[in-house]
């Protein structure tokens, strides 16, 4: 298949089209940049210039697919009510072009809001409202009955990559900022995660195989502890582990303040069954505690 990413050059991506191009596809990535292009010709993909705004190059893109892979944000958080709207005008473009045609199209949500304090599985609706900017999954699935064969894919904090770890990173960076590693109260609340390398096939066979309207969930690691995250940062910077209120928390992580208090365990059962995915690759703990891991 002719497969059409967009965020095929970042972070996700960098795992995706390889492992697209290892099981015999070929890749057209997404690019807005020189840096793009050039790691993308580096992976072995095609290149087409444009970015989430440009519609056209996105329609252009997917008209000449036979199947997408969206897996652009644009993570800037002070803006991210409005990165949201962008990213869902992209995905209602995608959409409509690819209405009648019974192609899929892979988007991409997350783990982490959708039900907070309890084991979230792929059974679990996305969640609504103005304090969740992100309607990926709702901006996607109303093509479900257009005939495009729809499914997203729920990601929890990805690490795998030096110095790449979802929101552990900001953890890290906060934490060297501010001299101390912190959680807050007793840090009992969980994250889930997995590695890049394993997150990787599941957006590939979500696109080969997956029902139209289905919600899979790239977890390996169904629950982290915040504190243990907070204590192997601790040592790797040599800095004290220190547990804060949670009125303090919206000064010590600024936009990550609700995040770092969040309770989001999450399961795949669902998605190892319906795949056949089974994850391999080292766990959060074990790979963030390598030396050297962020620098």
């Amino acid at each position: 298949m002719r497969v059409f990413v967009t965020g095929a050059a970042g972070f996700i991506g960098s795992g995706v089209v390889p492992d697209l191009i290892a099981a015999g596809h070929t890749v057209t990535g997404l690019a807005r940049s020189d840096a793009n292009v050039e790691t993308l010709k580096r992976m072995g993909a095609d290149v087409l210039h444009g970015s989430l705004e440009d519609i056209d190059s996105l329609k252009r893109g997917v008209t000449e697919a036979d199947g997408v892979i969206h897996l652009a944000f644009i993570h800037d958080f002070a803006k991210f009510a409005e990165n949201g709207q962008i990213d869902k005008r992209a995905i209602e473009a995608m959409g409509e072009t690819l209405a009648g045609t019974n192609k899929p199209l892979v988007v991409t949500s997350g783990v982490g809001l959708l039900t907070p304090g309890r084991l979230s599985t792929e059974e679990d609706a996305a969640r609504e409202g103005a304090a969740l900017p992100r309607v990926s999954e709702h901006a996607a699935f109303a093509f479900a009955s257009r005939g495009v064969r729809v499914s997203a894919v729920r990601l929890p904090q990805v690490h795998g990559a030096d110095g790449k770890a979802g929101f552990v990173g900001y953890l890290h960076q906060i934490a060297k900022a501010k001299g101390v590693s912190a959680y807050i109260g007793d840090g009992s609340n969980r994250w889930a995660a997995a590695h890049r390398a394993d997150v990787a096939p599941v957006y590939r066979l979500a696109m080969e195989k997956g029902e139209a309207g289905a919600r899979y969930h790239a977890v390996s690691d169904e629950r982290v502890r915040i504190r243990d995250i907070a204590e192997i940062i601790g040592r790797q910077l040599n800095i004290p582990v220190v547990s804060i209120k949670p009125e303090q928390a919206p000064e010590h992580f600024g936009w990550l303040a609700a995040f770092a208090a969040g309770d989001a365990p999450s399961s795949s059962a669902l998605t190892q069954q319906r795949l056949g995915w089974k994850p391999t690759q080292l766990g959060l703990i074990a790979d963030i505690s390598r030396p050297g891991y962020f620098g």
